[in-house]
């Protein structure tokens, strides 16, 4: 067991990038092949743009300034 932690923290020191993808295409995968390709690209989508809104207030913009970015002067 302790070979099989040693090689997995080497994958994430090493090959982070591609041990994500692998993840993520498998998790991909696994969604399209249960629900279908319409709502796993819905849920992929839903999951990016959580992303997008988490890394931008991660890095310290506030609701107000994400909100003005999308919508500007028209809400």
């Amino acid at each position: 067991m302790e070979e099989f932690v040693t090689w997995l923290a080497y994958l994430w020191r090493e090959h982070r990038g591609k041990a994500i993808g692998v993840i993520l295409g498998l998790l991909f995968g696994l969604v399209t092949a249960v629900w279908g390709f319409g709502k796993a690209l819905f849920i992929g989508i839903c999951i990016a743009l959580g992303y997008f809104i988490g890394r931008r207030l991660d890095e310290g913009q506030g609701w107000r300034e994400l909100w003005q970015r999308f919508f500007g002067d028209r809400w």
